[in-house]
């Protein structure tokens, strides 16, 4: 569990990109690749301010995930990312002014719930293997 505040780190960059993507889309406008050269398209909306900082916070996630890989579980740290569903609904709620219905709500509960559920699993068998990727694996924790 001490990797907590990476990993959820990971989630609010991840949530911020997806955000500044949208932001960056919304202020292009349709998209149309007609009479344009489609290469030239895609430079021109990845290099549009909004988009471009998007990518740049996902390149900053993806670092952050990496870390958190070389210290806890797979298993244990990718659930998590699904918290980045609970932000980005609930800030396109309030910033987009995105529909936040019932079926959603319920959704973000369940993940939520779930999300709960898997930290409860690492809270002991996380920082066990954390810690035994660092020092060499002594029998006594072989029978566990």
């Amino acid at each position: 569990m001490k990797y907590i505040l990476f990993i959820l780190f990971t989630v609010m960059t991840n949530a911020a990109a997806q955000l500044m993507l949208k932001q960056g889309m919304m202020s292009l406008g349709p998209l149309s690749f007609e009479g344009s050269n489609p290469l030239i398209k895609i430079l021109q909306i990845v290099f549009s301010p909004w988009v471009f900082a998007g990518l740049l916070t996902f390149v900053i996630s993806m670092a952050s995930h990496l870390y958190v890989l070389s210290k806890v579980e797979l298993s244990f740290a990718y659930p998590f990312l699904s918290l980045a569903y609970v932000a980005v609904a609930v800030f396109a709620y309030f910033v987009f002014h995105e529909d936040l219905n019932a079926w959603r709500i319920a959704g973000i509960a369940f993940i939520c719930v779930g999300t709960v559920l898997i930290a409860q699993s690492g809270r002991d068998h996380g920082e066990v293997v954390a810690a035994a990727s660092t020092e060499p694996t002594k029998t006594s924790e072989l029978l566990r």
